[in-house]
């Protein structure tokens, strides 16, 4: 807001205000952005604490105001440095409270103070300060300086909408060089720090003489903002000429029965919707969005909407597709070549060749490769397109949050697009791909929707022959795309989305499998990638077990792969700088190559221990092991439970100890004794979390080793929950947690005995697996304890 000008013969201030009342202490008012200058009247509106307190003290002692402007107007709490030295003493005219708890006062200038010091901060700022005498010499360049000033200040005013017209009556009956000043720059847009400058001079001519440059220089960008203003006007004018003319020229071209225009571009999207071979609602409502696209003028904006949305309708493959390859031993050969082991989705994807083969329509199945990372999820999808001879498509959906991601916009918005299904089907220009739908157990949801429910339709074979996208409004037959999902972990993909997908779990790698990927696609791989021959590098089998062994631990082998490109990587370096000599890679240079080994055998595994019990685990990454230590001490009977242990985890180790106290008796223990020791469980990596249920019978083991005094074998893994009563119940994850044991070099398994099926369906369990491993299966804890306690 302006600050308006006073009138021209103001009321004398009050005694208390009087400027020339030397060495007197002001209250300070801080302001941000604004000068107030004498005989000025502007309102203002304060907020922060040191302000309120400020004015409360004004109100309630009538003492001076002293308004000093910042340097910086983004300090929110001002000290003295962060303050001009000249202010304005002022008058508080009126003070009114806001209900948003801020304070409006109507403030009068008085005069000039230069700020001789601060007497205090807080509540408020005090300060000191003498007045600043005014000077100004009436001479005939001081006279003709003033009325150049009212002159151009007249044609500001008439330039600008931010100057009140009074202004100019002001400033005409002003006869003092510095109160002209004073007026002209309050009104002015300039920034704070020039207005300053004009506060701080004292010499009425020579700030008169300022404000005129500064004057000048506001008339300039009045000037220019008028010619902006002036050319866009112009510009609009034209376009609605043109507009004008177009509308007479179509209109004659209508009478002559020669309009080119709409009637060509409707014809050429006939002819393309004609020949697209598009479903019969599908051309219907095509053809209708042709005649509305005839009907508006050329240049109107809903022109672009419908032919982006005619092209999208062309563009689709309604009946191209690719011919599938029907060779069974050929698909087989193709699969067997990009991928080692994966026995089951490979049946899985001949089963599919050989129905189709039988069978001339067949619905695309929907698969769900669910395993841990690195196991070749992702590009088995490749490999399968390659033996069917289709078209690959792969989109990630991991993040993905928003519902219009998978079945689009509507056309009302703005930029509107088809969910990215669609997109995937015009960009591969066939209607029966392999389209893999990557991570799809990390897809979100917030108020946007929730893409999982979206899928429900394309992922459903009963449905997906009529699926519906937002924005073509018009159903497209998905039942012969192949679907392929991939995730790791099943639990997290909402039940309704996993009934329609049938899933197809991908164990992880043993080492003598991560032996012969490597060989067999690794190492030539990277070879190839590093622009390396073999006779550069060579890998014996011990040094590819001591890479799987002693620098990766992971389902998958990925991690392998990375080890295997940075020896890759040195030998491309010494190959470049001229040394050709074959590097034969062993276990004695590894050390070298790849620094010191980053697992290493965990010696206390090696010898039985009191109260430490090895049990396996199931993650997203695949199989692991885990230690679960128990120490006893003296106490009041209380557990405490350490390691990052989810709620799941803390009842199954509640439940373990329950059924410990249980067994008091056969242990001999004093009656009293669980209500005279504290029980502590720990399970290391403190900083994993951890959940399941799972570890109920390792914490059991390792609590009735620790009150038993007896020694838990080294050599045995354990996996299953416990009851109350010591009942062992079944759990998940068989394969991955024989595997992680078999990784850890533990030949003794104990599971529950309703496992016992799940390892005999287990026909992809590698047979040195199975002969290294000794399976104990347990209904209860008196078989796990006679098998794990020495």
């Amino acid at each position: 807001m302006n600050p308006r000008p006073a009138p021209s013969n103001p009321e004398p201030p009050s005694e208390s205000l009087d400027p020339s009342s030397a060495g007197e202490s002001f209250v300070v008012l801080p302001v941000r952005d604004v000068v107030v200058f004498p005989q000025m009247v502007i309102p203002l509106v304060f907020g922060r604490p040191k302000s309120k307190a400020a004015l409360n003290e004004v109100r309630n002692t009538e003492r001076p105001v002293l308004l000093v402007t910042q340097r910086d107007g983004s300090v929110e709490d001002p000290m003295p440095d962060d303050l001009y030295a000249v202010g304005c003493l002022a008058r508080v005219v009126q003070l009114m409270d806001l209900p948003d708890d801020t304070v409006r006062a109507m403030i009068e200038g008085v005069g000039r103070i230069r700020i001789d010091g601060y007497l205090r901060a807080l509540p408020f700022l005090e300060a000191v300060g003498q007045p600043i005498v005014e000077t100004a010499e009436e001479t005939p360049e001081v006279e003709a300086t003033m009325r150049e000033v009212v002159a151009q200040f007249e044609r500001a005013v008439t330039m600008s909408r931010h100057i009140p017209p009074d202004a100019v009556g002001s400033a005409m009956s002003l006869r003092d060089p510095g109160g002209l000043a004073d007026l002209v720059c309050s009104c002015l847009g300039r920034p704070a720090d020039e207005k300053q400058d004009i506060l701080a001079t004292a010499d009425g001519s020579e700030r008169l003489a300022k404000v005129h440059r500064l004057l000048l220089a506001e008339l300039s960008i009045l000037e220019l903002e008028q010619k902006i203003h002036a050319r866009v006007r112009e510009e609009m004018s034209s376009s609605q000429r043109e507009f004008y003319l177009r509308e007479q020229l179509r209109a004659i071209q209508d009478e002559l029965g020669e309009r080119e225009g709409s009637p060509q571009e409707a014809d050429e999207y006939r002819q393309k919707i004609e020949e697209a071979g598009m479903s019969e609602e599908a051309a219907e409502k095509a053809l209708r969005e042709v005649e509305r696209l005839e009907r508006i003028p050329p240049v109107a904006p809903e022109g672009t909407v419908i032919r982006t949305y005619l092209d999208w309708l062309v563009a689709l493959p309604w009946k191209r597709n690719t011919r599938d390859k029907l060779d069974i031993c050929r698909a087989e050969e193709i699969l067997d070549e990009d991928h080692f082991g994966l026995k089951k989705p490979k049946e899985r994807v001949l089963e599919f060749l050989a129905v189709r083969k039988l069978v001339r329509r067949t619905k695309g199945p929907i698969l769900a490769f669910i395993g841990p990372p690195g196991v070749g999820k992702t590009s088995i999808g490749r490999s399968i397109a390659r033996a069917l001879g289709r078209k690959f498509i792969r989109i990630s959906l991991g993040g993905v949050r928003d519902e219009a991601e998978i079945r689009g916009h509507r056309r009302t918005y703005v930029g509107a697009l088809p969910g990215r299904i669609m997109q995937g089907i015009r960009d591969c220009a066939s209607n029966n791909p392999v389209f893999m739908l990557d991570e799809i157990d990390k897809l979100g949801m917030d108020f946007r929707g929730d893409p999982s429910s979206a899928l429900l339709e394309a992922l459903d074979p009963e449905q997906n022959g009529s699926f519906s996208d937002h924005y073509l409004e018009v159903p497209f037959d998905l039942s012969r795309v192949m679907f392929i999902a991939t995730g790791n972990v099943l639990a997290t993909i909402p039940p309704a989305l996993r009934d329609r997908m049938e899933v197809i779990e991908f164990p992880g790698y043993v080492d003598e499998e991560k032996l012969a990927i490597a060989k067999g696609f690794l190492v030539p791989k990277q070879l190839k990638d590093h622009g390396l021959r073999p006779a550069y590098l060579e890998f014996s089998d011990d040094a590819l077990r001591a890479i799987t062994r002693g620098y990766t631990r992971e389902a998958g082998v990925r991690e392998l792969e990375r080890k295997i490109a940075t020896v890759c990587r040195k030998t491309a370096k010494r190959v470049a700088g001229g040394d050709k000599g074959k590097l034969a890679v062993s276990p004695d240079n590894l050390d070298d190559l790849l620094g010191l080994r980053i697992y290493l055998d965990d010696d206390k595994r090696k010898e039985n221990q009191v109260g430490v019990a090895t049990g396996l685990a199931f993650t997203e990454t695949g199989g692991e092991t885990l230690q679960v230590e128990v120490a006893i001490s003296s106490g009041k009977g209380e557990i405490l439970l350490t390691g990052r242990l989810g709620e799941v985890m803390k009842e199954s180790a509640q439940a373990a100890l329950s059924y410990a106290r249980t067994q008091a008796e056969a242990l001999e223990l004093a009656k009293d004794y669980f209500q005279t020791h504290d029980f502590h469980v720990h399970v290391p990596s403190g900083a994993v979390p951890k959940e399941g249920p799972s570890a109920g019978v390792t914490i059991a083991t390792a609590i009735l080793s620790a009150l038993g005094g007896r020694e838990v074998r080294h050599d045995v893994a354990m996996t299953g929950e416990v009851t109350l009563h010591g009942r062992v119940l079944p759990v998940g994850g068989v394969r991955e947690k024989v595997l992680a044991a078999h990784r850890s070099r533990i030949p003794n398994v104990v599971i529950p005995k309703e496992n016992e099926k799940d390892l005999k369906e287990l026909d992809d369990l590698p047979e040195d697996v199975r002969k290294d491993m000794t399976f104990i299966f347990a209904t209860n804890m008196d078989q796990v304890v006679a098998a794990a306690l020495v």
